[in-house]
């Protein structure tokens, strides 16, 4: 019990479950194929903004920041892959598989558009910088598991779905939006009860991606 307390505080409940409850040593070499959901989370403008306060102000913001979106992922089935500075990449029905996965990751989107709304909102009040957020998921066939070396490991997802993810994430500044995801995630998303108002928008151009693709702005 006290082993997991303190995993808790490194990885996500879910693979404290996992790592805990296994009858056999966490190793490499050994994944899960699974239909899951990637999101990506990033602060717009984080680098530039670092330049301008003290250390203590910045690490200050980016708890503020990651005490707001986690539970929210967390509210909604998500389970946290990792943190990337300002990034987070969460994913659904990866670490437990899930029916609902699509639908879970585009609910966590809407949830975390409007809770940064109101952080904005205070960040202003108390004359401080606004911050901005640019949210992206995917979906698709990825690989769970565990990677590293004897010394150190970390559960991970790898596939299609992942990079994808990241580079909509980036796109999200090219479309001048808060949020996007591509007509697949969203498709399925409404396949497994998902329902909400969206705007499409065809045939884009996504550095790093093959072909164009049709978007879903989940917030403008």
């Amino acid at each position: 019990r006290a082993a997991a307390q303190d995993l808790s505080r490194f990885f996500s409940p879910e693979i404290v479950r996992q790592i805990t409850a296994s009858e056999q040593e966490v190793g490499i070499g050994h994944g899960r194929a699974r239909s899951a959901a990637i999101l990506n989370c990033d602060i717009r403008g984080f680098t530039g903004y670092a330049t301008t306060v003290d250390p203590n102000e910045l690490m200050a913001t980016l708890d503020e920041y990651q005490r707001l979106i986690v539970p929210i992922i967390q509210s909604h089935g998500g389970a946290i892959d990792k943190f990337m500075g300002d990034g987070i990449m969460a994913t659904f029905g990866a670490v437990a598989a899930s029916e609902t996965y699509a639908a879970d990751s585009i609910r966590a989107v809407a949830a975390i558009i409007d809770a940064v709304e109101i952080w904005k909102a205070v960040r202003h009040a108390d004359n401080r910088t606004k911050l901005r957020i640019g949210v992206a998921v995917a979906t698709g066939q990825i690989i769970f598991g565990a990677v590293g070396d004897d010394t150190r490991l970390e559960y991970t997802v790898i596939g299609d779905a992942v990079n994808r993810s990241a580079k909509l994430e980036k796109f999200t500044k090219s479309e001048k939006v808060r949020a996007l995801t591509d007509t697949a995630a969203y498709e399925m998303a409404v396949a497994q009860g998902y329902c909400g108002d969206a705007e499409r928008r065809g045939q884009r151009r996504v550095e790093g991606l093959e072909y164009p693709v049709d978007l879903i702005i989940l917030a403008p």
